[in-house]
């Protein structure tokens, strides 16, 4: 089963950089004050959405320390009541589908910002589900296989109320990691995570994701290069959390 993720686009990415890190630790620490805001609590046990965040947070490498920092400031609430999430969706170039979750304090700045980018890169921003149709949301986990035998993470995840499981490499720190990918359905996420969490797994990715129904090849280098500084633009803006497209 091993080889090229069938959910390429949701892989983590090889060799990141420091600087990328660092980004990514910023944006989920932003996630968790978030949820704690809209769950109405900094207590996971009682806010489903917050305990999914951390899980997503410990996946990405977050030190312990800087989540039960992050739930202290959490309490206060006060810090979170700025940002509000909002989803972008528009076309790259040969008609890619690209959807953009953000979180901001500023939506005028940020649709100012996601509108540009579209614009430059790609076909233009697009209407509220104008692709948003194209895609399915589950549930998304990455156990790594190492000491992990093939036929009991496959197993334990199945019996936990998984629905597909693959294996593919591109994961680590130079992309030389083998992972098994394990799907859910968001009703049975957090329960499918927190089973094989206790059976002593843990985790490479463990987040909800957006995965496209169909793919859509770019043949034209030309076109190849603009949608790669696209999703970089995106991904490196500060506001955008997750990019998904049917790219490949």
């Amino acid at each position: 089963m091993s080889g090229h993720s069938k959910w390429a686009n949701i892989r983590e990415k090889k060799g990141k950089t420091d600087a990328q890190k660092a980004k990514v630790v910023t944006k989920i620490s932003r996630e968790i004050l978030v949820a704690a805001k809209e769950g109405g609590s900094a207590n996971p046990d009682i806010n489903g959405k917050l305990r999914d965040v951390i899980a997503k947070a410990r996946a990405n490498n977050v030190p312990n320390d800087n989540i039960k920092r992050l739930l202290d400031k959490a309490a206060g609430a006060s810090n979170a009541d700025s940002y509000e999430s909002n989803t972008y969706e528009g076309y790259g170039p040969s008609g890619v589908a690209v959807m953009v979750e953000t979180m901001t304090d500023n939506r005028n700045r940020t649709a100012s910002e996601m509108r540009h980018l579209f614009d430059k890169y790609g076909s233009g921003m697009g209407a509220q589900n104008s692709v948003s149709w194209g895609f399915e949301r589950r549930g998304f986990l990455a156990v790594s296989a190492e000491g992990n035998g093939e036929d009991a993470v496959m197993e334990a995840a199945l019996e936990a109320g998984a629905d597909d499981i693959g294996a593919s490499d591109g994961y680590g720190e130079d992309g030389d990691e083998t992972a098994y990918e394990i799907l859910t359905s968001v009703e049975s996420f957090s329960a499918v995570r927190d089973e094989l969490s206790a059976k002593g797994y843990n985790f490479l990715r463990a987040e909800l994701v957006y995965l496209p129904g169909t793919t859509v090849e770019i043949t034209e280098e030309a076109d190849a290069e603009r949608f790669r500084k696209l999703i970089d633009a995106l991904e490196d803006n500060d506001d955008v959390q997750n990019v998904w497209h049917n790219g490949q």
